[in-house]
């Protein structure tokens, strides 16, 4: 079975919509809460808190470390943190959480 586009499926568009139209903190929450588990949910703040450290200019060994997470999870963070430029896509990460 071939893997769909995610950008062209209209589940998706949905969430963003959904997500953009959605202005209350509290909803989200609960938008979030019902559509992750807590793994993915932790999963989710883990790689922003790579982000930051990696904004930081914190090495991955120590970041793996700091986080308690595998190596290969911090280096496939890395990987999208410079394919994505997420300096740019999330400005201020660094200052905003505190790791």
């Amino acid at each position: 079975m071939p893997t769909e586009d995610i950008s062209s499926n209209g589940a998706y568009d949905y969430l963003l919509d959904l997500l953009l139209e959605t202005n209350d903190k509290e909803q989200l929450s609960e938008i979030l809460e019902a559509l992750l588990t807590d793994k993915e949910q932790q999963e989710l703040v883990n790689r922003l808190k790579i982000f930051a450290l990696l904004h930081q200019g914190v090495t991955q060994r120590e970041i793996s470390a700091r986080l308690g997470v595998g190596i290969a999870t911090v280096s496939r963070g890395a990987k999208v943190f410079q394919q994505h430029q997420i300096n740019e896509l999330l400005p201020n990460i660094s200052d905003k959480l505190k790791v």
